[in-house]
């Protein structure tokens, strides 16, 4: 048993792209120069499996490339202090690099794959997919990602998690992409809420039905605002 405070992080493509990873809508609905519905949905695979394999191919080989930051580590200190529950809308795995323990992968992981004939069958994957390469059935692997029209196999348990919440961050996302932004619905209404983001237009509306306050800054300055505010609480 332990008595520590339950912080739960929704975090989102904001704290990744201080890493240098670009975020998954840019604009006009483009991914890195393509339209996001050609390489993240089921239709997009159908019509062209070997642009999405190069697709997920490029950003896993990014992703390698790269370090978690200041935010991704302030995080994983907090566990010393805090029971802390990381929800990551990215598909990378920075928190875990960082040193958090604790992660639920709502939209899939990047260095994963997985069988197109059994979803359950999810092999760890750090090299290019390419055609051919198949699951112990005999099914072509793929990349395992969450794409648009597909269920969010994570998202109950992640609802339960932010349900036991005394203190919710949300940090680096929009608040506008659903399912993930419906998971501050279940918060308590007697959790300290936090929201860190340098464009924080959408938080704004709910910031009144929540004891939220509202950090208007990147992550990794953010944290450090944020690292106060918990001291004050304390």
């Amino acid at each position: 048993m332990t008595n520590k405070k339950k912080i739960v992080v929704l975090s989102g493509a904001g704290i990744s792209a201080e890493s240098g990873l670009s975020t998954f809508r840019g604009q006009g609905g483009l991914w890195e120069g393509h339209d996001i519905r050609d390489v993240a949905s089921p239709e997009g695979w159908i019509k062209d499996r070997n642009l999405v394999l190069n697709f997920y191919n490029e950003r896993r080989r990014h992703l390698l490339e790269v370090e978690p930051n200041d935010a991704h580590r302030f995080f994983a200190e907090l566990q010393s202090g805090y029971q802390i529950d990381i929800i990551n809308q990215n598909v990378d795995d920075l928190h875990e690099r960082a040193g958090s323990n604790s992660v639920i992968h709502l939209h899939g992981e990047l260095l994963k794959a997985r069988s197109t004939s059994d979803p359950d069958l999810v092999y760890d994957w750090r090299k290019d997919i390419n055609p051919g390469d198949k699951c112990e059935h005999g099914s072509q692997l793929r990349p395992h990602i969450v794409w648009f029209g597909e269920a969010v196999p994570k998202i109950e348990s992640a609802a339960m998690v932010v349900m036991g919440a005394d203190i919710l961050m949300v940090i680096g996302t929009s608040l506008q992409v659903y399912p993930a932004a419906g998971l501050l619905s279940y918060a308590s209404r007697n959790a300290r809420v936090y929201y860190i983001d340098p464009n924080p237009g959408g938080a704004q509306e709910i910031a009144s039905i929540f004891n939220m306050r509202i950090i208007a800054k990147q992550a990794t300055l953010g944290v450090i605002e944020l690292s106060n505010y918990l001291t004050e609480a304390d």
